[in-house]
């Protein structure tokens, strides 16, 4: 048994600098040392999480898309298309309003299963589309994610642990969002980290005093037993 329990980590908000936008550098040093499996759990597209753990030199254990995309390292597992969400944002455009990303859109360009809007973009509308069309719009603090409402961070997080053979019971998680909820139920222990939303707050075992990644630094010091 490792010195470190299995962690699974949020990106946007967990992993992020002070001002919450782009990857904090301090990440790359303590992911690669970890001596137990690190799953990232992220509403991002796919490529993202992928391409963060090539730059840490670490295994490719990840749940992108809210859930919607799973790959183990040699496994990549669909839970949801994204037929119905780009349909929706077609009926969304068409009554007007934009994705908020420009015309390359490269927040949704590699998407699988989902599609995300700008926060600066009219939410209400776009709720009332996606419930025509059976889906739902989540606001994870970053965008506005309309997929589909059965798949979700935590099943993705589920069939990582089987596939690799670890404890969830053992495994910690850290996170700041609604998104995130769901892997807080499956873990044995959870933190939101200051900067969380109400729900990730109220879910999480323990809300931190630092936000970002100086509260996700904090929990992976705290839970290290390589120096007791």
């Amino acid at each position: 048994m490792t010195a470190d329990p299995p962690l699974v980590l949020d990106i946007d908000g967990t992993l992020t600098r002070p001002d919450g936008w782009g990857i904090d550098p301090r990440v790359f040093d303590p992911i690669r040392e970890w001596e137990a499996p690190v799953v990232l759990a992220t509403g991002k597209a796919f490529p993202y999480p992928i391409a963060l753990c090539h730059f840490a030199g670490v295994p490719e254990l990840v749940v992108a898309e809210n859930g919607g995309v799973v790959y183990t390292g040699d496994d990549v597992f669909f839970t949801a298309d994204r037929e119905a969400p780009q349909a929706v944002v077609d009926a969304y455009r068409a009554a007007g309003y934009s994705t908020g990303w420009g015309e390359e859109d490269t927040v949704n360009r590699w998407r699988e299963t989902e599609v995300a809007i700008s926060r600066e973009q009219p939410v209400e509308p776009l709720r009332e589309i996606a419930a025509d069309y059976g889906l739902e719009v989540i606001d994870t603090g970053y965008a506005y994610h309309v997929k589909d409402p059965t798949p979700t961070k935590g099943d993705g997080v589920e069939y990582v642990a089987d596939h690799v053979g670890f404890d969830l019971a053992d495994a910690v998680a850290v996170g700041d969002s609604i998104n995130d909820v769901s892997t807080f139920s499956v873990v044995g222990r959870s933190f939101a980290v200051a900067n969380a939303d109400d729900e990730a707050k109220a879910a999480a075992d323990e809300v931190l005093e630092r936000p970002h990644f100086d509260g996700t630094l904090s929990v992976m010091e705290r839970v290290s037993d390589r120096d007791a």
